[in-house]
């Protein structure tokens, strides 16, 4: 098995470097930015890759590859199968293998995308405490439990995100975790500080884990038992990177003159190295613990226990490779000529590149039955689709005369608490530290707070009066994060994947305050990019947050709700709203798994699905009563609804979303007696309205002529001559697309400053938001005679 593991590792070299080389080669002309860094930083990683996916590694573990090591991982999915050689062909080209790994780009078996330094990495902790909440719900086998594997390049570890991960998987009693660190010394600018192996130990040894260091691999074990040895191994700890790194780019002879030059040629170690020819010599000086097959095997395999293990794996940039060891082999390249002889070295036919055995002197039959039992590769692709979940017909708004989103969204989910069905079982919430402030109070009441361990509240213990009965065990549906909103959407992240990581669908909500998505906002994208499915739920929102002041006031967040994709972002004014959207979210997060195969009817995903965000407020409104039909619901759903339709002589439309409801609803009232067929629309979703306008603006162009999106149809029914006001507690951008639907004048109000304490009157004032500011504005962009109640109510 090891001498062919040898020759697979062997193989995975040659073909990661093609691969880059070949992408240059064939875009040399038409691509200014050449693919650099891959090349240097994949090979470091060559033999732990080989080890762990032909050796180690069983289907249920999960793997999050290093960014730059995407060429090797393409390269042994090509040799297992699972990848074609016209994606290979194609890397970093429109539709080829990507340069990082991404779990809906490419077409092998991703696990976890990374890119985005850091996140990858953290994103196994959590698929970790993911696996552990099936497997206490009895979802999911104890025994067929996988190991989340990060591979960690040595500069990622400066990514703070990492150490909010660690912490808050001490608090979990994280397991089966494995993090290797690729410690090759050198990032992308040059060669890193001295001394951060000791540092990394003693962080991971402080938050519980055990730490493996592979420094020496064993040929220099063998090396350092012979006379001379001891002293050799001492010159190597106390060498600094940045000479190790130069000598290694210089070979041999560099090697020879400079230990010469440190012990004398007659000294037991100079005499130690003139036992190895120059070649032998630079092969023992690299001969470190990331690249020795057999060692990584051997240290691999021999862990037993489920504690989270960090492996600290002394690597060398680019070896194996001519750029090995340079400082600048980040943005280096291997040049045709070191191609050519980099190739006849490795025994590969000009014009055989690509064939799967070329240069390997192995019998080919013996070859791929040793492939066709790799464990790792042996029940086939590990994507799974967890089966959907029935949803209530209808979900029952809370009524009350007054009420905010924020209460409303509390009571729905209380009310889900009562059911019994699978769907509210399989339904988890999560939170940064503000469960009780962000209204899922209720609902950890009566689901309680999830743990493997079982712990009672100990002040129900006591009989304390508390509003909160929040017990621990496995049977609670509520995981409670620390204040580190990077560490909840990257929880949203690996729950909202546990359908296609483990096989079992889960219905996660997520709940913040509103201004803190801007915080967590690299990893709420990276969940959208690897199609995660969950809901945010984020509260409270906009300068109505008012005695707070302005650092927990949101102004932008509406639209990143607009800019990110895979996220349907809603601000509904009414609870009857959020109850109709509320129950569409929990279908359109199970829909269309994996797919990419979008239907370009509305560019609203609303065939394949994705995640959803609903921005609510604590502000109380006064609640319509009424019915609402299924046409009103859809209208809801798509976007947007007359709350008072025009007539046909519409001279001034008033637009909000959210909150401002009262005040749009005042100013069409004062404005009925002084401008004709005054109109309020309901803006549920701009995000919504606006990508099906899109859409429906390409879909023209491609000739679909009778294309209509819900926007036109809505604002199709105003005279030209009409006008807009949008009102939003947000930026104002949000909604000042409007008017280019039709052509429309539009006024735009909102915020576009940091906010302060105060009362809402007052900063709606301020802001110019209030009815006044409405008003004004109408009368700005309406010819006629002056509004009679502005000066009376200014």
């Amino acid at each position: 098995m090891r001498d062919i593991l040898r020759d697979l590792e062997r193989k995975v070299l040659w073909l990661s470097a093609w691969t880059i080389h070949n992408a240059n080669h064939l875009r040399a002309e038409e691509d200014v930015i050449k693919v650099g860094g891959h090349q240097a930083s994949s090979a470091s990683l060559v033999s732990i890759m080989t080890a762990l996916y032909f050796g180690v590694l069983k289907p249920q573990d999960r793997v999050a590859v290093k960014p730059h090591a995407s060429p090797v991982f393409h390269a042994i999915q090509y040799l297992l199968g699972n990848q074609t050689r016209e994606k290979l062909e194609a890397f970093r080209a429109f539709g080829g293998a990507q340069s990082y790994p991404s779990r809906t780009k490419d077409t092998d078996d991703v696990d976890i995308s990374t890119g985005s330094v850091g996140l990858g990495v953290a994103m196994t902790a959590f698929a970790s405490l993911t696996q552990d909440y099936l497997i206490a719900k009895g979802w999911r086998d104890e025994a067929r439990a996988g190991r989340m594997i990060a591979l960690v390049g040595d500069a990622e570890l400066d990514e703070g995100n990492i150490y909010e991960t660690l912490l808050e998987g001490y608090k979990h009693g994280l397991r089966n975790t494995w993090w290797i660190i690729d410690y090759n010394r050198q990032s992308l600018d040059g060669v890193i500080r001295e001394g951060l192996k000791m540092r990394f130990e003693e962080m991971f040894r402080a938050v519980g884990w055990d730490v493996v260091t592979l420094k020496y691999g064993r040929k220099m074990e063998r090396a350092f038992a012979r006379e001379g040895g001891e002293a050799l191994r001492e010159w190597i700890d106390k060498t600094p990177n940045d000479l190790y790194s130069a000598l290694t780019f210089q070979g041999g002879k560099a090697w020879r003159e400079r230990l010469h030059t440190d012990f004398g040629r007659n000294s037991p170690t100079g005499r130690l190295i003139d036992d190895y020819d120059d070649a032998a010599l630079s092969a023992l000086m690299c001969n470190l613990g990331g690249h020795d097959l057999e060692l990584l095997l051997d240290t691999f395999l021999s862990i037993d226990h489920e504690r989270p293990t960090c492996f600290i794996a002394y690597t060398i940039k680019g070896m194996g490779l001519p750029l090995a060891g340079h400082k600048d082999n980040h943005s280096g390249l291997m040049t045709a000529q070191q191609m050519a002889g980099f190739r006849d070295a490795m025994g590969v036919r000009e014009g055989h590149e690509w064939e799967l055995f070329e240069g390997l002197a192995r019998d080919e039959s013996e070859l791929r039955k040793f492939l066709g039992e790799v464990p790792f590769n042996s029940e086939g692709r590990r994507r799974f689709d967890g089966a959907r979940l029935e949803i209530p017909e209808a979900f029952t708004a809370p009524t009350a005369a007054e009420m905010s989103t924020q209460e409303g969204f509390g009571r729905i989910l209380f009310d889900l608490g009562r059911e019994e069905k699978d769907f509210a079982r399989r339904i988890v919430t999560t939170s940064p530290d503000v469960t009780v402030s962000t209204n899922l109070g209720g609902w950890v009441n009566r689901r309680g707070v999830f743990d493997r361990e079982e712990a009672e509240d100990r002040f129900k213990e006591q009989k304390i009066a508390s509003t909160y009965r929040w017990s621990l065990s496995p049977q609670g549906q509520h995981i409670e994060l620390g204040i580190a909103e990077n560490n909840l959407f990257t929880l949203l992240a690996a729950l909202g994947l546990s359908h296609s990581l483990f096989g079992e669908r889960l219905l996660p909500i997520g709940t913040l305050y509103d201004p803190f998505i801007e915080r967590g906002l690299d990893a709420l994208n990276y969940a959208c990019y690897q199609n995660a499915r969950f809901i945010l739920v984020a509260t409270p929102s906009g300068v109505s947050l008012a005695p707070e002041g302005g650092a927990h006031q949101s102004i932008a967040t509406p639209l990143i709700g607009m800019a990110q994709d895979g996220l349907a972002s809603f601000e509904p004014a009414f609870v009857d709203e959020l109850a109709i959207i509320l129950r569409w979210a929990f279908d359109y997060i199970q829909r269309g798994g994996d797919s990419e195969k979008e239907k370009e009817q509305s560019w609203l995903r609303d065939e394949t699905g994705g995640s959803v965000y609903l921005r609510l407020s604590t502000r109380p409104l006064e609640q319509p009563t009424r019915k609402i039909d299924p046409t009103l619901a859809q209208q809801i759903i798509d976007g947007g609804y007359w709350l008072r339709p025009p007539g046909p002589n519409c001279e001034i439309v008033i637009a909000y979303q959210g909150v401002l409801a009262p005040e749009a609803v005042a100013a069409a009232g004062f404005l009925a007696e002084d401008r004709r067929d005054v109109a309020v629309l309901a803006v549920t979703s701009a995000d919504r309205l606006n990508a099906g306008w899109q859409a429906a603006t390409r879909a023209r162009v491609r000739g679909e002529r009778t294309t209509r999106s819900h926007v036109e149809t809505l604002l199709s029914e105003l005279p030209s001559f009409a006008a807009i006001i949008t009102a939003i507690d947000a930026h104002p951008a949000t909604l000042s697309w409007l008017g280019g639907v039709f052509g429309h004048r539009t006024a735009s109000l909102g915020v576009e400053h940091f906010g302060q304490s105060g009362r809402i009157a007052d900063l709606y004032a301020h802001h110019g938001l209030d009815v006044p500011a409405i008003l004004h504005a109408a009368q700005s962009l309406v010819q006629g005679r002056p509004i009679r109640y502005l000066r009376l109510i200014s």
